[in-house]
């Protein structure tokens, strides 16, 4: 093995130890193991339960197509290694480019390697394979936790909700009511699927409603909701938006327009993924603004994480 494999196995090994000790004693059972930490392996690596997720992330590696299949295999050899898994129990994501539009990534189809998994005593559908997320940000273990405390009988609304995983956690905090608003009717799918895996599905209380998030923030009632999650793509110009949304140019707008939607002194959780975002506090309409990042980032993303998160009360 050359010294850079050698290296890198002693870098997994290391971390794997680590994180394994602290996410066995907080009873955690999915959590990220390696996040680019050498720049020669470009990799995300996280652990689902048994099963292992390896997302490769594009560099210039400057390795001809041969000496690139190579590079790869090599590193998955070690990443079963250090795991003690089978091979075939690593699943691969690769980010390659399409050739026509140069900002979106293409979607990998696999076998379909769907599973379900726990956090926090409730159970998620995770993919493994066919998406480019598997369907639970990990990173906001700690903000769903919160979000689960403050939810009894409370009215939540859950924007750009993704698979759900906040509902869930609002829905077993005990909320009078959920709704859960995005523009992918297969998310919204995976998001009641979530609800039900978790005895929770009642449509007397919970909502999905597929629609563009920020022409549905007009639609919604003033001062109706208690509790909002907020964490909108940091771009996004989906053919099937009206407008694009910029976070950095737009947040002012759109946090404004959800605090009208809300009562008086309620809580919206606001995060996004916006390396250097910079939030305009004085034009924000609320009455009090605190940025709770520190206090939200997971052991596994312990200075490498690039989101931020504030609760804002109107």
């Amino acid at each position: 093995m050359s010294d850079k494999f050698q290296m890198f196995e002693n870098r997994l090994s290391k971390v794997e130890k680590h994180l394994r000790k602290t996410a066995r004693r907080q009873g955690i059972t999915c959590f990220r193991l390696y996040d680019r930490d050498l720049p020669e392996f470009p990799l995300i690596i996280e652990l689902y339960e048994d099963k292992v997720y390896v997302a490769e992330y594009q560099s210039d590696h400057k390795l001809d197509d041969e000496a690139y299949e190579a590079w790869l295999e090599q590193s998955l050899v070690v990443i079963a290694k250090v795991l003690n898994v089978q091979r075939d129990d690593l699943y691969l994501r690769t980010r390659q480019r399409k050739q026509n539009r140069q900002s979106q990534y293409e979607k990998i189809d696999f076998s379909k390697e769907e599973l379900i998994v726990q956090e926090d005593g409730l159970k998620f559908k995770v993919n493994l394979s066919d998406y480019l997320d598997s369907g639970l940000f990990l990173d906001h273990r700690i903000t769903r936790h919160m979000v689960r405390e403050e939810s009894k009988d409370k009215k939540v609304l859950n924007l750009f909700c993704y698979t759900g995983s906040f509902s869930v956690y609002a829905a077993a905090g005990g909320a009078a009511s959920v709704t859960s608003i995005d523009l992918s009717k297969t998310y919204l799918a995976w998001a009641e699927e979530n609800m039900q895996l978790n005895g929770l599905m009642d449509p007397a209380k919970h909502q999905y409603i597929h629609a563009d998030v920020l022409q549905y923030l007009d639609e919604l009632k003033l001062n109706t909701y208690d509790l909002v999650v907020l964490d909108p793509p940091t771009f996004s110009n989906s053919k099937r938006m009206k407008d694009f949304l910029d976070i950095q140019r737009d947040h002012v707008d759109l946090v404004n327009k959800v605090l009208l939607t809300m009562k008086k002194d309620g809580v919206l959780y606001f995060s996004n993924n916006l390396r250097k975002f910079e939030l305009d506090e004085p034009a924000i309409q609320a009455s009090s603004i605190k940025n709770i990042t520190a206090q939200t980032v997971p052991f596994d993303f312990q200075g490498k994480l690039l989101r931020h998160c504030f609760r804002i009360i109107k």
